[in-house]
């Protein structure tokens, strides 16, 4: 289905360092990158560029028009997410999304990943005490950084900030301007290992969904598109907000299939059952 064809990787951020490699060995397509796409029209993290889309639309907009300037019928984009993790408040996540469109098989498959390995985070520092210990907790200089004037303001930031030369020399300037500097974690995957494992663990998950062909038509991408909460606590036997049934389903034909208790879990820990913890 997809031996030799050329797959375009809509990416200026070096994301096809861990996706090319799973999609040539898995699909056997030929992956190719275009050297003058600029993603960054779509949004920028630091917000000079705002994404005005969903990250759903914006990816798949992103791949659309990948395809159609460079002239492929086999596309792939990626798109990021960060901010507190919706169930766990306290947690930073990582919400990645990843897009494969066929436009000769006349399908598209979207997956995400939500993850809580991230460092992302930011904060306003004025000296090098505190400096030092917000570097060791974001892995600097194995991650990037960004310096800001503040978290609000676009008028004063520097990007790609990768050695502790850079660092020093920009940190005082910031300092000696503006009595204070707005520290945050670069969350472009190049300058952002950690983002990078995501995206990789997002990259298996979409070669899965591929793979998983309806049982009717035979169409890739039979994968879950709802899920039915209900999961029962093991204490009180009352229904908790975790998935019983994950309901499988085809995008060309409709087939649909529902799997109980699809992560081998019949019983939910009481910690998250509302009712014991009232």
């Amino acid at each position: 289905m997809f031996e030799s064809r050329k797959l375009i990787i809509a990416t200026k951020h070096k994301k096809e360092i861990v996706i090319a490699k799973h999609f040539r060995k898995e699909l056997g397509v030929i992956c190719e990158v275009p050297k003058d796409y600029d993603t960054d029209e779509f949004g920028t993290f630091t917000g000079e560029k705002e994404r005005v889309l969903s990250p759903v639309d914006t990816v798949r907009n992103k791949c659309l028009l990948a395809m159609e300037k460079y002239g492929y019928d086999l596309g792939l984009a990626n798109e990021g997410s960060f901010g507190p993790h919706p169930a766990l408040f306290l947690m930073p996540a990582d919400e990645e999304f990843m897009i494969f469109i066929d436009k000769k098989l006349n399908f598209e498959i979207t997956v995400k990943k939500l993850s809580t390995n991230t460092n992302f985070s930011g904060r306003s520092i004025k000296n090098e005490e505190e400096l030092k210990k917000y570097l060791i907790a974001i892995h600097f200089p194995s991650h990037g950084i960004i310096l800001r004037k503040s978290d609000t303001s676009n008028e004063d930031i520097i990007k790609d900030i990768k050695t502790i030369k850079s660092l020093k020399y920009h940190f005082k300037k910031f300092i000696n301007k503006y009595g204070e500097v707005h520290i945050e974690t670069d969350m472009g995957a190049m300058n952002n290992p950690t983002r990078m494992k995501v995206i990789e663990e997002t990259t298996l998950k979409l070669i899965d969904a591929i793979k998983s062909k309806c049982p009717k038509c035979t169409s890739p991408g039979f994968i879950p598109i709802n899920y039915k909460l209900g999961l029962p606590c093991m204490l009180c036997g009352l229904p908790t907000k975790s998935i019983k049934i994950e309901v499988l389903g085809c995008k060309k034909c409709g087939h649909e299939i529902e799997n109980i208790f699809p992560n081998n879990k019949k019983l939910e820990d009481p910690q998250y059952c509302d009712y014991c913890n009232q």
